[in-house]
């Protein structure tokens, strides 16, 4: 009776599809939750329902996800639960635990291998045993591709065809990749060590090729749950695979849409087959979204609504569960450094407003892309951190950089223009203003050596003026010293530490994070997606990066591009991701001065009337609603104003819909403006038609018949 009670509070507070999910029968169930849809919760009151009720036991579940926090959540949680004993933790620290358990056996009572906390002094020595100079740049991406390879449980000799069959952009020639991969195994296995691959090959070779391992295992382990399904790949699933041995009875969570690591190997085609792979399987779809306000859930769904490929087959339509909040604001700036001003001075504004600043995050698509937001957050004296990755300058290439840099003082003519002297002087690093590398260490490092050349140049833009008397001055090109002391001040303000503040980080480190107030930036082509996106599977998952980063804010969003890099700097389009929005208030009028091309231009998202959430279609932005919404229609309104279009168009012989077409007639008899303002918020009302025909429908709306407003003998030839 107890237990009974006990289990019956774990459904307490369940959404349907949620207590579907936790009720689902024993065998293999697939939870695709979307973002915000307490995805977490369903999983671990199912673990904790199941075990309460008897229908397992808590000591042979294996819950395994992708991060320690991940793991340390769940756990906490089916503590809360009253559910003890359950096994929940990363693929890596599981297999670890095994290996570790079983190496007597499987040893022979040799010690267990020292594992190698990263790969790069193992690569670097490798590379140079095949003739290749590899910096840490280079060797991080060498690793990674051997990351990629082992995962993918590619072997050296095939990882020529198969880097070819993946469309892999290598850092150097694919058969020298080989010749280092190669290089690297013997490297480990003479020196006595193994890679985080290897321990989980460990873990599926002592479970495939000894009985009595697997046999233990197997007993230990009968109910297996894995959470963010979609970023598995092939070793992990292998190591799943051995861990059921054929059994079905399987637990998967996990969201296509938030598919964004395949470059490492990870791929959600475990995700999308699991139907096929296991017939009968329970499939449950989480939608209530219980994150983010129905404004950005109506945004996120329309980006990810036009995703095509593989993934799009398993897309879910996101309902907003809270009470409607902001519209989510697209604004358009001239340059980045003034996209970076205002980013700032808003999060100043909201600090100042009462948002902790732990509530805010700036997201961009590079780690060099921080930059010119830490010069712009310390001048506005916000307090930030960087996650997932170093402050700009505190980055070792930056570092080198600014050595090389004061070095060239010496060696580089002071007459010599400020953005060459400073590509010439990051030649001694290596840099070069071409096609950056390879790699996406290697791009990385260039991107920001890249950013420093950009400072140059907006640096070089604003002469110092030098007086020279009491009414005289003159301005003096800015010298390759001036930038250096420059660069010292920037480096100096930002490497004040912060305990807490507004978070800078990538997309890619957002993913499983959130805040009241987002701020997605730079959102324009060749940077979202960027210009290495060059197949249509790239493209798809640079979009899904987007709407990883919408579904990062609870509340208030804020998307922004600048039209150019740099002040003056050649134009850019707006990321082709972003939805048509309709563009209105303070934007820049066409032929204005210079002075006036430092305004910004805003795009505001139009939400419905009805239930708060953010409109995209044409249609439906007219009027004011949902196509699912219920209507407010005023029928015997909307008849005259289809009579009076009829007359109007009759008179001017053009078409009905030149005058109003049937959608604008709906919104006026729906929405019944009763002020100018309020009539031309219509969308298909602008000035022209407003001039025309503005007093007569307001009147018409107030009650006035066709023959007042216009009589029959007035259309009469």
């Amino acid at each position: 009776m107890v237990v009974h009670s006990a289990a019956e509070r774990v459904l307490a507070g369940l959404d349907p599809e949620q207590r579907s999910a936790v009720t689902a029968p024993a065998g293999a169930v697939c939870i695709l939750a979307g973002a915000g849809t307490g995805k977490t919760r369903a999983v671990t009151s199912r673990i904790a329902h199941r075990a309460l009720t008897g229908d397992i036991s808590a000591r042979h579940v294996l819950a395994v996800t992708f991060t320690a926090r991940a793991a340390a959540e769940m756990r906490a949680r089916l503590s809360a639960l009253g559910v003890g004993g359950v096994q929940a933790r990363t693929f890596h620290a599981a297999a670890l635990r095994q290996v570790r358990y079983f190496a007597p056996r499987l040893l022979e009572g040799r010690a267990m291998p020292e594992l190698l906390d990263s790969k790069v002094r193992v690569v670097t020595l490798a590379a140079a045993k095949v003739g290749l100079r590899a910096d840490r740049a280079a060797a991080r991406d060498l690793a990674g591709e051997i990351e990629w390879a082992k995962s993918s449980l590619v072997e050296p000799g095939e990882y020529v065809v198969a880097a070819a069959k993946a469309l892999r952009e290598t850092p150097y020639e694919p058969a020298k990749v080989a010749d280092v991969f190669a290089a690297y195994e013997r490297l480990k296995r003479g020196n006595g060590v193994i890679d985080f691959e290897d321990m989980l090959r460990a873990a599926v070779w002592g479970i495939e090729e000894h009985a009595d391992v697997a046999e233990q295992v197997r007993g230990q382990y009968r109910h297996l749950v894995v959470d963010e399904y979609q970023d598995v790949n092939p070793l992990q699933q292998r190591l799943l695979d051995a861990w059921l041995g054929g059994r079905d009875d399987l637990t998967v969570v996990g969201d296509a849409s938030q598919t964004i690591y395949s470059f490492t190997g990870a791929t959600s085609s475990y995700l999308v087959d699991f139907p096929r792979r296991y017939r009968g399987a329970t499939v449950v779809r989480l939608v209530r979204d219980y994150r983010s306000t129905p404004q950005v859930v109506g945004l996120a769904n329309a980006v990810i609504s036009q995703a095509r490929g593989a993934e799009a087959r398993l897309r879910l339509e996101l309902h907003g569960q809270r009470p409607p909040g902001p519209e989510p604001d697209l604004r358009i700036f001239t340059d980045e450094p003034a996209e970076a001003n205002a980013v700032a001075a808003r999060c100043r504004a909201l600090i100042d407003g009462g948002t902790p600043a732990r509530e805010i995050a700036v997201l961009f698509r590079t780690n060099a892309q921080s930059e010119a937001y830490e010069k712009a957050l310390t001048e506005a004296a916000v307090p930030y951190v960087v996650q997932g990755a170093e402050r700009f300058f505190e980055r070792p290439e930056v570092r080198q950089a600014m050595i090389a840099l004061r070095a060239a003082t010496r060696s580089i003519p002071g007459e010599t223009p400020l953005p060459a002297a400073v590509v010439e002087g990051l030649a001694a690093v290596g840099w070069a203003p071409d096609a950056p590398p390879p790699g996406g260490a290697a791009r990385e490092r260039w991107e920001a050596l890249a950013a420093l050349v950009q400072l140059a140049e907006e640096h070089a833009a604003t002469p110092e003026v030098v007086p020279i008397g009491e009414a005289v001055a003159i301005e003096r090109p800015v010298t390759l010293g001036d930038f250096n002391e420059e660069l010292a001040r920037r480096a100096a303000q930002q490497h004040v530490p912060t305990v807490e503040g507004v978070t800078l980080a990538s997309l890619h480190s957002a993913k499983g994070l959130e805040w009241d107030a987002v701020f997605l930036v730079g959102l324009a082509e060749g940077t979202l997606p960027t210009t290495y996106a060059k197949t249509p599977e790239q493209v798809e998952e640079e979009r899904r990066l987007l709407y990883v980063g919408i579904t990062r804010a609870r509340e208030w969003l804020w998307l922004s591009y600048a039209a150019a890099r740099s002040p003056g700097g050649r134009a850019r389009r707006p990321s082709r991701f972003l939805p048509q929005l309709d563009r209105s208030g303070g934007g820049e009028r066409a032929g204005a001065g210079a002075a006036r091309r430092t305004e910004r231009r805003r795009a505001q998202v139009v939400s419905c009337r009805i239930c708060g959430a953010t409109l995209l279609a044409g249609a439906d932005r007219k009027l004011g609603r949902c196509p699912t919404c219920p209507s407010d229609l005023d029928e015997e309104l909307y008849a005259r104003l289809h009579e009076w279009r009829q007359r109007v168009a009759g008179a001017q012989k053009v078409p009905a819909y030149v005058v109003f077409t049937d959608a604008t007639l709906t919104a006026l008899a729906e929405r019944k403006p009763g002020r100018t303002e309020e009539l031309i918020a219509i969308a298909g009302i602008g000035p022209r038609k407003l001039g025309l025909y503005g007093d007569t429908v307001l009147a018409l709306v107030a009650g006035a018949g066709v023959d007042d407003v216009c009589p029959q003998k007035s259309f009469e030839i």
